[in-house]
């Protein structure tokens, strides 16, 4: 193992460039020559590689994004295309690639490593959508973003006295969701996987309305519907005024926190040490605060379990006589 490459694939998220950082660092610590791919798998196929040293990675820790740029590619996923990535790699004489995204980037990665090129995938996805791991790279980030959002809306709709549903990140995960939306104190969070009904949050709201509740706020996963709709069918039902606002990307941007800051450094690193352990076609992660890592096909295998008590306790303090299933509150 001489020459390391990364490249960072799919969406980007907060503690990206942390990773890169630390990977770039621990190689360099180690004897090896590290080499930057520019926009994901396009760039390996186009060959759009730089050299990279200590200074390609100062001062980027505290930066959102990557500086790597990502991009999805169609041609990668081509015969053709892999095969133009596997001449690239062999032209640079690429010993080892590491892999920072999501199960995408992973599935690309595996690819490689069939081929002949060891590969080892770290989880950067705002999502939280890899089983394997307890949290992924951004996710920490993101969630704040939201929280502070919420904070910011609930001063409007107080003034207001309206309802707010506010729609987050999260097609098939809603942790995002979940987590700010339990943080932030919402009365009602709506996810893919809880199934939800439009005449119980109206009860909900008239509820609070009756016991003085001037205004409340909803967080809405993207993957359940789009916020105007709802808003639209809960203002037909109940005739209360309801209002969408949509985050976007907006919870993609700023300085990742310190969470996701050392998380990705401890990731990034310990990719670095698995491929010098002549490791490969595996991913790293977080468990119990331990770094862990698995076989590739393994990891994306595993079944996220949704964390039913954490969905019932932000409706418990938001809503006392919400029942949870085995005990009445």
């Amino acid at each position: 193992m001489r020459n390391i490459a990364l490249l960072t694939s799919g969406g980007d998220s907060p503690g990206m460039n942390a990773a890169i950082r630390a990977v770039v660092r621990t190689s360099i610590n180690r004897g090896l020559n590290v080499l930057g791919i520019n926009r994901g798998f396009s760039g390996l196929i186009n060959g759009d590689i730089i050299e990279m040293n200590m200074s390609s990675v100062a001062d980027i820790i505290h930066r959102g994004g990557t500086i790597l740029k990502t991009a999805r590619s169609e041609e990668f996923k081509t015969d053709e295309g892999l095969r133009k990535a596997l001449n690239i790699a062999g032209v640079f004489k690429i010993d080892g690639l590491i892999v920072i995204g999501g199960d995408g980037s992973f599935r690309g990665a595996e690819k490689l490593c069939e081929n002949g090129i060891p590969c080892i995938g770290i989880p950067g996805t705002i999502d939280n959508d890899l089983a394997y791991t307890d949290y992924t790279i951004g996710f920490d980030t993101a969630v704040n973003n939201v929280l502070d959002s919420i904070n910011k809306i609930r001063d409007t709709s107080n003034s207001h006295e309206r309802v707010t549903i506010i729609e987050v990140m999260g097609r098939n995960s809603g942790d995002i969701a979940l987590y700010a939306g339990l943080a932030g104190g919402a009365e009602t969070i709506i996810i893919p996987e809880v199934s939800y009904s439009i005449d119980d949050i109206c009860k909900r709201l008239i509820e609070g309305k009756n016991r003085n509740k001037l205004y409340s706020i909803i967080v809405l996963a993207e993957g359940v519907g789009k916020a105007t709709d709802i808003a639209e069918e809960i203002h037909e039902k109940i005739n209360i005024e309801v209002r969408a606002t949509i985050l976007g990307y907006i919870q993609r941007g700023g300085n990742p926190t310190a969470f996701d800051r050392i998380l990705a450094s401890r990731l990034g690193s310990r990719a670095v040490e698995l491929l010098m352990e002549n490791k490969s076609n595996r991913v790293v992660g977080i468990k119990d605060n331990h770094i862990i890592d698995l076989q590739i096909e393994e990891a994306l295998s595993i079944e996220k379990k949704f964390q039913t008590e954490l969905y019932d306790l932000a409706n418990v303090l938001s809503n006392s006589k919400y029942e949870v299933p085995g005990r009445k509150i």
